[in-house]
């Protein structure tokens, strides 16, 4: 019985194959009943699927909770391993009718060759892409054999890492071999100063199997192209880009909602353009400005009697990055429907280390959390991932713009022609999975490596020579000046691009006049929170202090012999080399000196919260000069001391409270 759930699914989707109705069957996932097994190993286990060997490891109760005292360190041993999953699935000749038969990974962690009866139909280079293959010549009749066999990014990497002319840095990645900057995955998973090292491997997004004949409807682009008048709208002139794959020759005829087109089609790829106008649009508005409010398109194409269906939600709404020089210095503001919109926000970052068991209860209720604290932007964070559909439809359901970051943060990537395509693949699919969320506001192309080349001294630690210092930055300007925004420029070009975050170091104060800037002067300087009042720049995109989660929390994953600053499971839990040390100081500040832990992590809290309160008074009391104030940062992947004002489990801090008041003061906008 246990291959029983793929089975039936398989059976129903070949079944609607050859079936003449008047729709196509959507497509079917493959997430039934696999299993997995370390190689060399003659041992299988049930697994899931989305999900990662960590938590398949979990289940099976072969490991203890990886967040349980220090059990990160002694599950290091995980992501050193290659790991096999496989499942089984049953067809007949009748059920291979259609033209085309694809398997479609949207996620697979992060080095896989998959095979199909022993076949390699892909392999796998990067968590950050959908792989897919036509299946059809592979498949045969009776028991098919599915088997995804992963290699240990550490290992896979390891000869790059030893072989590279020079090492690279590796954002937060303290331990040998840093293989991070060679491994398009989640950086966060290598470790950083917030979080734990847990290089996961395993399908970690769904699988599906779809099918086609002949004709394909494989994507809807749908924009503003301008609002008129922008104070008092009577129309929107809005573009819809539908693409169909054809593999030969042939006639549809396509709907958009009342309207319908016969289209002549040539083998490949077809674009057709369908301009249109709404009358008295109601516009898509950010939280606090008004409603967002959602349309839908509706396209249909037929072919051959055969009719295939796709809605896509749209937002009439246009936005604009202002970043030039003004009286000020230079500008970094938004325009939304052209209005200047004062930014409040927070920098987000993945709910979990172990990314598939995030629920969608709790992706709504943090997006909930965001709106009630009277946020109108998130900065999806450059370490993590291009986040799941469902937080991009709840931030356009709230109101809520993003900062879309691309995948790189705090790091140097080689610049050889395989990177560099491999890069290229991961942007186009993202920039066209995410380009119809109205709350996209802004792609960026990276997460401080501009101010970190320029300003932290990398060429000294790493006795860069002249050569490959020239080298290393040709590679960075050839990444991030031209190939990624040339891709923006492809697929999106109704949205702005920035190179980096920040533009501007904090180093001067010269430099509070100039474009975004992360400042931490308090924190990584080391200076008073009274320096949040003299110190604010033009759109303040990083900034924050740390303080330690609910007692509660931390008894969830700590013994009460290790509630104590000193123990080694608090020494391990704080990621940062200053932090305990550095909230100690400022407590010392503000409040009597704690007597018990319990004491110190409720000051922690209150002491993040005095620092908040003043940072976002600041910067909110600054306006025009500043127009814009995201936190470091909103939430947690694991439980532990942070700069977040939720944690793991969702339990708000004291500076959640402070953050609700203040953003729900002042003024949104700029008339």
């Amino acid at each position: 019985m246990k291959y029983l759930t793929p089975l039936i699914t398989l059976l129903i989707f070949f079944y609607s194959c050859t079936q003449k109705t008047p729709s196509l069957p959507p497509a079917i996932e493959l997430n039934g009943s696999w299993e997995f097994q370390q190689t060399g190993s003659k041992q299988w286990y049930p697994a899931t699927v989305p999900g990662v060997v960590h938590t398949d490891l979990l289940a099976n109760k072969l490991i203890e909770d990886p967040f349980w005292e220090n059990n990160e360190q002694k599950l290091q041993w995980i992501g050193q391993k290659d790991w096999k999953y496989r499942t089984h699935f049953t067809v007949t000749q009748a059920q291979l009718a259609p033209d085309h038969i694809e398997i479609v990974f949207e996620g697979l962690d992060t080095y896989a060759e998959v095979k199909l009866n022993g076949q390699t139909i892909i392999s796998a280079s990067n968590m950050f892409r959908t792989w897919k293959s036509d299946i059809k010549k592979a498949l045969k009749v009776g028991k098919n054999s599915l088997e995804v066999l992963f290699r240990s990014p550490i290992g896979y990497n390891r000869k790059k890492y030893e072989a590279h002319p020079y090492k690279l840095p590796s954002g937060s990645e303290t331990k040998e071999p840093r293989v991070g900057s060679f491994t398009r995955k989640a950086a966060y998973h290598f470790g950083w100063d917030w979080g734990p090292r847990f290089v996961t491997m395993g399908i970690w997004r769904p699988v599906k199997i779809q099918h086609w004949n002949t004709v394909k409807l494989t994507n809807v682009h749908c924009y503003t192209q301008a609002i008129a008048p922008q104070k008092k709208p009577t129309e929107a002139k809005m573009m819809a880009k539908v693409t169909i794959e054809a593999s030969k020759a042939a006639q549809v005829k396509l709907t958009l909602n009342d309207t319908t087109l016969t289209c002549d089609l040539k083998p490949g790829e077809n674009t057709i353009d369908y301009p249109f106008t709404v009358k008295n649009p109601q516009l898509w508005w950010s939280n606090g400005q008004g409603k967002a409010h959602l349309y839908t398109l509706k396209v249909a194409m037929e072919y051959q009697g055969q009719i295939t269906q796709k809605n896509t939600r749209y937002g009439i709404r246009t936005i604009e990055l202002v970043n030039q020089a003004d009286s000020l210095g230079t500008a970094f503001y938004f325009k939304l429907n052209g209005k200047p919109v004062f930014m409040k926000g927070a920098n987000y970052i993945p709910q979990d280390v172990f990314l598939p068991r995030v629920s969608e209860a709790q992706y709504r209720k943090l997006i909930e959390d965001v709106k009630n604290a009277h946020m109108n932007m998130v900065r999806v964070w450059g370490g993590g991932i291009y986040e799941r559909d469902l937080f991009y439809d709840l931030c356009d359901e709230n109101g809520i713009l993003v900062w879309q970051d691309f995948m790189f943060a705090g790091s140097l990537y080689p610049g050889d022609a395989d990177f560099v395509a491999n890069v290229q693949q991961e942007v186009k699919e993202n920039i066209v999975r995410l380009r119809n969320h109205p709350c996209v506001a802004l792609w960026c192309g990276n997460n401080e490596i501009d101010v970190a080349w320029k300003n932290w001294g990398w060429q000294k630690q790493y006795d860069y020579s002249p050569q490959d210092s020239t080298q290393l930055w040709k590679d960075y300007l050839h990444l991030f000046h031209e190939v990624i925004p040339q891709q923006v420029k492809q697929y999106d070009g109704s949205r702005n691009y920035t190179t980096t975050s920040p533009l501007s170091n904090w180093g001067t104060a010269e430099n509070f006049n100039h474009s975004s800037m992360h400042y931490w002067g308090v924190w990584h300087g080391r200076d008073p929170f009274e320096k949040f009042k003299e110190n604010v720049g033009r759109f303040m995109v990083e900034y924050g202090f740390q303080s330690f989660p609910n007692i509660e929390t931390i008894k969830k994953f700590a013994a009460d012999s290790s509630l104590s600053l000193t123990s080694t499971t608090m020494t391990n839990r704080q990621k940062s080399y200053i932090g305990n040390g550095l909230i100690t100081k400022h407590i010392k500040q503000y409040f009597p000196a704690p007597k018990s832990f319990e004491e110190f992590v409720e000051l922690s809290q209150k002491t993040q919260a005095k620092g908040m309160q003043m940072a976002i008074r600041a910067h909110m009391s600054r306006q025009p000069h500043c127009m814009g104030t995201l936190f470091w940062q909103l939430n947690d992947c694991w439980p532990g001391p942070s700069w977040s004002v939720i944690d793991y489990y969702g339990t708000h801090k004291l500076g959640y409270g402070v953050v609700k008041q203040e953003y729900g003061k002042g003024l949104n906008n700029l008339e």
